[in-house]
């Protein structure tokens, strides 16, 4: 099983599970949902990924209420800094206040006294960088945060977040056919820093590439463990978060981390993301 440690301390499983696709409303649905996050504790992951923004706080009151008090090495991080506006939309707000009134209900929603790990889910273009990034080291100061993150920056951005405080994870959209973000990553792996993708398996679509649904067939995988097994072997600071709502898709998952690639078909899955860059 391979680890990471997060902030060069916090060890967790590399492969961990994004929470967002969880259901929170009463009914079957929600008691599949707490099966899912139980089963995902019981597997062995120890890094479960979640946010203000899914279902504005309910996520994190299904996490709580399925697996607290936490099993000792579990990592449930959150998010902050999106909100809903005057519409019912979501947009950015990471004024301090703002944070700061996200972060304390995520403590009693969570039902902790800190979060180990708290990634900014989005810079705020309305308020300036070090108001953001200086309320969360505030919050570390006190005591209230371990570590933070930001999600779905550029190598500029986390360069000049990095002048601020120091920067545990960057949480970007990345997998084996969206690669943009590959300078953002291999920033991260020269500074140590976890990077969380998401979207790891293009929401489902790594099957519909003949080159994928080939190299599964011939490791008698699947095309999601390939996606995976690729990611796991691209860089070691690379943290894949895949979500299901199925602990059969659940378990599939996990069984990507047995899967090696060989040389030929790594290359031949590297050739695959047209805009990565040269």
């Amino acid at each position: 099983m391979a680890v990471f440690r997060i902030g060069g301390d916090l060890e967790v499983r590399r492969l961990g599970f994004g929470a967002m696709r969880l259901r929170t409303e009463p009914g079957p649905d929600r008691k599949a949902s707490l099966a899912v996050a139980r089963r995902a504790v019981e597997l062995g992951i120890t890094l479960i990924d979640t946010a203000h923004m899914y279902g504005w706080g309910a996520n994190e009151e299904l996490l709580a209420e399925a697996l607290h008090p936490y099993p000792d090495g579990v990592l449930v991080t959150t998010k902050v800094g999106i909100v809903r506006d005057d519409s019912g939309e979501w947009t950015t707000d990471a004024r301090p206040a703002a944070l700061r009134g996200q972060v304390e209900q995520a403590l009693r929603r969570l039902r902790v006294e800190r979060i180990e790990l708290l990634q900014l889910h989005r810079l705020d273009p309305a308020t300036p960088l070090a108001e953001q990034l200086g309320a969360l080291r505030d919050l570390r100061t006190e005591g209230k945060v371990g570590r933070i993150g930001l999600s779905e920056v550029t190598v500029d951005e986390l360069a000049r977040a990095r002048e601020v405080v120091d920067i545990a994870s960057v949480q970007n959209r990345y997998n084996l056919l969206e690669r943009h973000h590959e300078p953002v990553l291999a920033a991260c792996e020269a500074a140590g820093i976890a990077f969380l993708p998401w979207a790891t398996v293009a929401w489902g679509n790594a099957g519909a590439t003949a080159d994928i649904a080939a190299v599964a067939a011939e490791t008698g995988a699947t095309p999601t463990q390939v996606a995976l097994a690729w990611l796991l072997g691209h860089s070691p600071v690379v943290l894949p978060i895949p979500g299901t709502t199925r602990i059969g898709h659940l378990e599939e998952n996990l069984a990507a981390e047995q899967l090696r690639l060989t040389a030929d078909q790594r290359a031949r899955l590297d050739r695959l993301a047209g805009d990565r860059p040269a």
